[in-house]
């Protein structure tokens, strides 16, 4: 456990707060990931689990996709886009579907014959026309209408999640966000979505489904290279009292995968951002990261 002094501004995609330090854990190994109980990934011998990333058109979501493409001894990666803009922006072939999670029956297609599911899918606001910063202020944003958070962070997560259900997959990892034990948090205050409060009840259905689950909290996202940080676990929200509360998008989607190639991480939820690069050491035992996790939600 290390304890950090000082309080800054929030790190998010839109806008932050201040908080006070709270304690948190670094995770740091040197040692490489031990792989001896895969989750559910293919076993020697075995075929290659079939991964449905939605969201897949995101930032995010794009490179879990094609990580998993990296990895075909292990992984069938396969993808769900809003539009076919998107499946043609990510290069999608036949594994890259068009569907609207807030429909459940056009998502039937995309789960039938999955293994797991990676759920990347969030409502995103935009900023209303006419903001001028040289005039001081603040811009205002709005949701489209019916892809407002609670349309998409719960109605179309829980689609995911019950679909997913119903064909029997063996785990589900879901992105969130850290924030979530603030009403107050400015995140909901943009076009009042309350988006963090529809993503934490989206992560609630999900925890208490039944099926093996990993639900990852990312600090603020940045567009970096991924694999040269030394990782931060935390919960309740401790990290975003610290100074170190972002992380690298390509850090967060590798973590994804290890999820599912390890028992550890099911079950099991957690806030994740990352030192620094330069800072510590760039953390590799990801079998050790999830065998500490104690938080089930």
């Amino acid at each position: 456990m290390t304890t950090a002094a000082a309080a800054m501004r929030l790190s998010s995609p839109f806008s932050g707060h201040t908080l006070l330090p709270p304690r948190h854990r670094v995770v740091s190994s040197r040692r490489g990931p031990g792989r001896a109980a895969l989750a559910v990934s293919a076993s020697a011998g075995g075929s290659p689990a079939t991964v449905l990333v939605t969201g897949a058109g995101g930032r995010t979501g794009q490179i879990v996709y094609k990580k998993l493409k990296e990895r075909a001894g292990q992984f069938t990666a396969r993808g769900l886009v809003r539009t076919q803009d998107s499946k043609g922006k990510i290069g999608g072939g036949d594994d890259v579907l068009v569907g609207d999670i807030r429909d459940l029956g056009s998502i039937a297609a995309a789960v039938e014959g999955i293994d797991a599911l990676v759920i990347l899918t969030s409502a995103v606001p935009k900023m209303k026309p006419g903001f001028d910063p040289s005039k001081g202020g603040r811009p205002e944003f709005y949701f489209d209408e019916g892809s407002d958070p609670e349309q998409v962070d719960w109605i179309g997560q829980k689609n995911q999640i019950d679909a997913a259900k119903s064909i029997g997959v063996k785990q589900i990892v879901l992105v969130g966000s850290m924030g979530g034990t603030d009403l107050n948090h400015p995140l909901n205050k943009l076009g009042n979505g309350n988006i963090l409060v529809w993503k934490r009840k989206a992560e609630k259905y999900l925890a208490d489904c039944g099926i093996p689950y990993t639900i990852i909290r990312a600090g603020g996202l940045q567009d970096k290279d991924g694999g040269v940080r030394e990782l931060i676990i935390g919960k309740d929200d401790e990290i975003l009292k610290t100074e170190t509360k972002t992380i690298a998008r390509a850090d967060v989607a590798e973590v994804c995968i290890q999820a599912l190639l390890f028992e550890e991480a099911r079950f099991k939820a957690f806030d994740l951002a990352s030192k620094p690069e330069g800072e510590g050491t760039p953390t590799t035992d990801f079998k050790s990261v999830f065998a500490q996790i104690a938080t089930r939600f």
